[in-house]
């Protein structure tokens, strides 16, 4: 009996252990099986977490470096100690993934270390090196999560040519550093290494940067990075990535002219998106269905075509997020539970934690032109924001688009200080269909970044006081 369980779910990232701790507090008895080792999947042990502790860091050390001395701050000796910078990422890393394992005991949640494999609808076999172990579930979760894409001609070594693991851990500033691909992680992995003294080149296939979001933010965002130092390369296709003796060589073609180029770097991190993890799990023998994307095919209750086996996270179709992973891990402990779960995939907010930060919810100008939905446009920039502007964190705005109708928020979409932390009233306002004449009643404490929210809000209406 101590091998079988209500729910067991297979993977312990954000989804995984989330969905186990909200199943283990309905009553369920739970399992979760984690290969790693740790908990916390990619996001707390090579992802968000570790990549967050040295943006903040990066940032205080290019803050001290630039911006100090004018600000009044004086010091002499000045210096990166980067084995220490890494020693705090990872230590805060092992923190927070021993505090996963004490909630697990706490919730009553069994932590199985190993490789799950399906085998029937209610039996996975655990491989924990020649260890073969069985256990019974009524219900199975897949929640195993992504791992980094690359393209033919660019494949990782970790050493000088990295995915984002190996960006998080390289073992001096490079003094030049390619980013190949202009999304999230590449942008975030650029600046650190931008501020901790790397020469940034981006090489972009499109014509713009961050695919997908609002091209306003979008431009105004790779204007604000080329002030910082960045080189962008856009409408480029690369060919091929070699190493050549201590040195990288990138050669890529330009997507209009043709015209072929090469550029040397000490390192190349490739960062072309993320693809699902779905190998090994025996899911074609099992006859679960996959996308052409090898995304798992699930329906509005997260069941896949086996209806007590349900998938959730970077291995199903939508962003690859760890909140929308939580989201979908508690949505499906409730469901197996008998409660009505659900995740709301319209108010999914998507933050870039570079400096200034970049946060986004719901719908882009160019989504709603695309839908025919006649829309109101309300604008505020940092730059009239008297908390930003006494920070000297003037960059950016806020901008918020409303039914021409009915006033109601359909998105929002920031660029400046603080916005990752800002964009959640936002999320909220859209969750309760707040018109955006409900956020410029709303009374915002000044001096505070979040007035240029209220002030935005006033601008759908142009009535906004302060610009």
């Amino acid at each position: 009996m101590e091998n079988n369980f209500d729910v067991i779910i297979i993977g312990g990232g954000p989804g995984g252990y989330v969905c186990a701790i909200r199943a283990a507090q309905l009553g369920l008895k739970t399992a979760c099986i984690e290969s790693r080792g740790t908990l916390g999947g990619t996001c707390l042990n090579v992802g968000c977490i570790p990549s967050k502790s040295l943006l903040n860091l990066s940032e205080t050390y290019h803050k001290a470096q630039k911006d100090f001395n004018a600000q009044g701050i004086e010091f002499t000796g000045l210096k990166l100690n980067l084995d220490k910078m890494m020693a705090n990422k990872n230590k805060s890393v092992q923190v927070l993934t021993k505090g996963i394992e004490f909630l697990f005991k706490k919730n009553k949640v069994t932590y199985i270390k190993g490789k799950g494999v399906l085998f029937s609808k209610n039996d996975v076999v655990v491989y924990e090196g020649e260890k073969k172990t069985s256990y019974k579930s009524k219900n199975i979760v897949i929640a195993t999560g992504s791992g980094p894409s690359s393209l033919p001609g660019m494949e990782t070594d970790e050493k000088n040519i990295v995915s984002s693991t190996g960006a998080l851990a390289l073992k001096e500033v490079p003094k030049n550093f390619i980013v190949i691909g202009g999304g999230y992680i590449g942008l975030e992995m650029g600046s650190v290494w931008s501020r901790l003294g790397s020469n940034v080149t981006v090489l972009e296939y499109l014509d713009h940067i961050t695919p997908g979001m609002d091209k306003e933010i979008s431009s105004e965002f790779m204007k604000i990075l080329i002030k910082q130092g960045f080189k962008f390369k856009l409408n480029s296709k690369v060919i091929s990535v070699n190493n050549k003796g201590d040195q990288v060589e990138v050669t890529f073609t330009n997507n209009e002219t043709a015209k072929e180029e090469k550029i040397l770097a000490d390192k190349v991190l490739v960062s072309v998106g993320r693809k699902p993890y779905t190998e090994g799990l025996n899911l074609t023998k099992m006859g679960i269905k996959k996308d052409k994307q090898g995304r798992i095919d699930v329906n509005e209750k997260l069941q896949t075509s086996i209806n007590n086996i349900y998938a959730i996270g970077d291995v199903i179709k939508g962003p690859m997020l760890a909140h929308k992973a939580e989201e979908e891990g508690i949505a499906v402990a409730e469901i197996i539970a008998g409660q009505a779960g659900h995740v709301n995939y319209d108010i999914i907010p998507g933050v870039i934690y570079t400096s200034p930060e970049v946060a986004v919810v719901g719908k882009t100008e160019e989504q709603l032109k695309k839908e025919n939905i006649n829309y109101k446009v309300g604008k505020f920039p940092f730059l009239a924001n008297s908390r930003a502007k006494v920070n000297n964190e003037t960059d950016g705005f806020v901008k918020i688009l409303a039914d021409k109708k009915t006033d109601r928020v359909l998105g929002v979409h920031m660029i400046g200080p603080h916005t990752g932390d800002m964009i959640a009233e936002m999320a909220l306002a859209m969750e309760f269909g707040a018109s955006a004449e409900d956020i410029a009643r709303t009374c915002h404490a000044h001096p505070t970044h979040t007035e240029a929210v209220k002030e935005a809000a006033l601008a759908v209406d142009k009535r906004a006081i302060h610009f």
